[in-house]
Formats: structure tokens, C-alpha cells, sequence
């Protein structure tokens, strides 16, 4: 990693904060999506297990998927699964109520389900993410995260909002990657536009990032929001994702 001169002073310090994570690069795909029911994707048919049961919201309709994740795709990254799939359902009436969603984790992979008509375009009218989108990963490295309650560092003193302020508009540019933790993404640091819900409960303090999904073109929660899986650290390396929680927030 490349570190700009003006964090040189503090580049021993920011060793202890630095979190590998993986980039999620989302392609989206608006005409005849190609799209195999294993594969990562933002929305599309989902990979369930023949005789699985497809979830249903609290209004008893189908629920659309969100994301899914097949970690066979993904590039290591510690204490996260090197293969399954992992899946975000929400409520396609509702899904901006955190309490109607569905997380499941498929540890293995076996005969699909093919047949999902059942599931209607009408439930997609006011998903967050207008269209299905292929994803592809990469690992990178990031030092901090503006947002996170877990990056506590001060540079020289000052809180890095404070810090970044005294700083030249060029090496403003240069750091913003390394500490703005948006973008899609799986684990590091998460970005939220109010404030981190981890730091007002002291039980949610040990959780970290499962999932991330940002603003781009063809999506956007509410006023340009973020949505997000978090999960307990000691949950995610047990695979008990039954642990995981949905949460989202805008301007």
C-alpha cells in the first residue's frame, strides 16, 4: 500500500488499524441477464436447495433477494467462509423495514431449484436496486474508517473529520480511499450516512461488516443510504448467520 506523505507522521500508528477487505464490483445488467442460480448477483433467482422452502414476508408473499454471495467466488479473507452462499431477502412491499428480512447460509451447494415464476415483477417495484447486477471481487487494504466507531485514532490530537480539514484539497483526494469505507463491499470498515448503530448498544460492540451494498447508478436506499449485514464477530467464524442483522440509513 501506498501511503501519502501527509499521513507519513502517523503510518506506524494506522499499522494497528489497517483491515484487509474484500471489493465487491457490481456490473449492472439490465437486458437478458445471464446469470447462473449459484452465481454472486444483486438481485436475480436465487440458488435454493430442491424441497427448500422459498421465504416468505410477513404479508406472506414472496420475498425478493437482495444479494447473494457465493464466497467460492470470493478471495480469502480471515475469519469469513471460503465457500457457501449467503443470502439477503427482504420484503419486496416493504423492504425498508429492518424487521422483515430473511439471511441464509447455504454451507453446501447441491440440486437447485429452477422453477420461480411464482415470484411476480410487481414485487420489484420499489426494491432499492433497480436492476440485477453480476459481481465480481477483489481484496484490498484499507487503514480506518471515518464512520466506524471502531477507528478511534486522532491525528496529532485531532479526530480525522478535524484532521482531514487542515489538509490540501490533493491529499484530501489521496487519503479518502483509505479511510471513507464506502463502496460494496464484505468486511473491513463500514460506512453509514447517520451515525454507526454498534456504538449505541454495548452487545452490538464486537460486531463487524458482513455485507455492505452503496449508492451507485442503478441503486439507492432512500436518500442516498447505505444498507449493510453486521453480524458477532465469534458468530461469523461459527457460520451462524442466523445471527446477522439487516440495517440501512439516509440523509
Amino acid at each position: 500500500m501506498n501511503i501519502p506523505d501527509c499521513l507519513k507522521p502517523f503510518e506506524a500508528d494506522l499499522q494497528h488499524y489497517k483491515q484487509d477487505f474484500i471489493r465487491i464490483h457490481a456490473k449492472p445488467l439490465k437486458k437478458n441477464p445471464q446469470l447462473t442460480f449459484e452465481q454472486s448477483k444483486f438481485l436475480g433467482k436465487p440458488y435454493l436447495p430442491v424441497g427448500f422452502e422459498y421465504p416468505m414476508d410477513q404479508n406472506d408473499e414472496p420475498m425478493i433477494l437482495l444479494a447473494q454471495i457465493n464466497f467460492a467466488e470470493v478471495p480469502a479473507l480471515e475469519n469469513y467462509p471460503d465457500h457457501g452462499i449467503l443470502q439477503l431477502f427482504v420484503s419486496g412491499d416493504d423492504w425498508e423495514d429492518m424487521e422483515d428480512y430473511k439471511v441464509l447460509f447455504h454451507e453446501t451447494i447441491g440440486e437447485a431449484q429452477t422453477d420461480f415464476s411464482f415470484v411476480h415483477e410487481d414485487l420489484y417495484a420499489t426494491s432499492p436496486i433497480n436492476c440485477p447486477h453480476s459481481l465480481t471481487f477483489t481484496k484490498e487494504t484499507e487503514l480506518g474508517g471515518s464512520e466506524d466507531f471502531r477507528f478511534d485514532y486522532e491525528f496529532d490530537g485531532k479526530p480525522y473529520w478535524e484532521f482531514e480539514d487542515t489538509l490540501k484539497e490533493a491529499d484530501q483526494e489521496a487519503i479518502d480511499p483509505l479511510f471513507s469505507g464506502s463502496g460494496h463491499k464484505i468486511g473491513g470498515y463500514a460506512c453509514f450516512t447517520q451515525l454507526d448503530p454498534r456504538d449505541e448498544k454495548e452487545e452490538n460492540r464486537d460486531d463487524v461488516l458482513l455485507l455492505q451494498i452503496d449508492i451507485d447508478d442503478e441503486i439507492m436506499f432512500g436518500d442516498s443510504g447505505v444498507a449493510h449485514l453486521l453480524i458477532n464477530k465469534d458468530a461469523l467464524i461459527n457460520k451462524d448467520f442466523s445471527k446477522a442483522y439487516f440495517y440501512w440509513d439516509c440523509c
